[in-house]
């Protein structure tokens, strides 16, 4: 069974060969893999994972799986990486669109490419749709200017209302997810966020400090660390730090050491330390008061 398994993450859905916009997730990337996170990880499975595996319960208590959604939170917090993990965890076809895939100085073709991923998800089920940053991608129609002409505003606008509609047919088609994710949750148009479209809207908060020790342990996992590394203590001199900027930490404490020596066998304590002193987090207290404020209004905060 194992060999069918590993089989599916290589074999292309004969219905999506070629297909425009196709991405599949080729990288074995297990839960077990990223670090914290626990809300976003339950979310997703309860969204993806578990109505592909446990279709018989979600019938009998009349239960109807989320169709939608939507990841929020600072840059760098494993958004993508936790999108990976559950279409792999659920051998689910794995289609992303990103705002570069999707704009073209070519009237309509935006529209085309967003129409064309539902198309080629709803050929090749149980599967996910992912928009990284989507925020680029429509625009919050609060925002946009009357003026006319065809820019990226009315570009954006356009492929919303492609959006919406598509997403409105979600509704019938059984084991098809959609997943957003942003930096900018304030930008993303209410008419995304009712009922039917992104229906679980998830908070993805900074890492906290038990955390970052989880992520610093598994990205310095394949690292020979000295004994004088302590994990619980760079976990707490990294208040902010996104995961990614801890898996940069150990990437820099090791190249540190190289630079020390080609012949080093061992990371220690002091190259994490100089590390440190080289890299500022993105995030700070002023920058997550936009996050929380966002995630207080919706109720993900106490």
């Amino acid at each position: 069974m194992a060999d069918f398994e590993q089989a599916m993450q290589i074999v292309v859905p004969s219905a999506l060969r070629g297909a425009s916009g196709f991405t599949k997730n080729f990288e074995r990337l297990g839960w077990d893999s990223i670090g914290g996170q626990a809300e976003t990880k339950l979310a997703l499975q309860q969204a993806l994972e578990w109505p592909i595996k446990f279709p018989q319960t979600f019938a009998r208590l009349g239960v109807k799986p989320p169709r939608g959604v939507l990841l929020y939170g600072p840059p760098g917090c494993s958004k993508s990486s936790v999108v990976r993990a559950a279409a792999h965890a659920s051998g689910a076809t794995f289609l992303s669109l990103s705002a570069a895939q999707v704009f073209s100085p070519f009237f309509g073709d935006a529209e085309a490419a967003v129409r064309q991923v539902f198309r080629d998800a709803r050929a090749a089920l149980p599967a996910i749709i992912f928009f990284d940053e989507i925020d680029v991608m429509v625009a919050k129609r609060e925002f946009d200017g009357s003026g006319g002409g065809e820019g990226g505003t009315s570009t954006a606008m356009r492929v919303l209302s492609t959006m919406l509609n598509e997403m409105d047919g979600v509704e019938s088609t059984e084991g098809l997810l959609v997943i957003g994710a942003t930096n900018r949750p304030a930008c993303i148009d209410a008419a995304l966020m009712r009922p039917g479209r992104f229906d679980r809207i998830v908070f993805v908060d900074l890492p906290a400090e038990a955390d970052r020790a989880d992520i610093l342990r598994i990205h310095s996992r394949p690292m020979q660390l000295h004994d004088d590394v302590e994990i619980t203590a760079l976990s707490a001199r990294t208040p902010f730090f996104s995961g990614a900027e801890l898996e940069n930490l150990c990437r820099e404490a090791a190249l540190l050491a190289l630079r020390e020596s080609l012949d080093a066998e061992k990371v220690c304590m002091l190259h994490f330390e100089q590390a440190l002193l080289g890299i500022t987090p993105v995030s700070s207290k002023e920058s997550m008061r936009d996050y929380i404020e966002f995630a207080e209004a919706m109720g993900h905060l106490s």
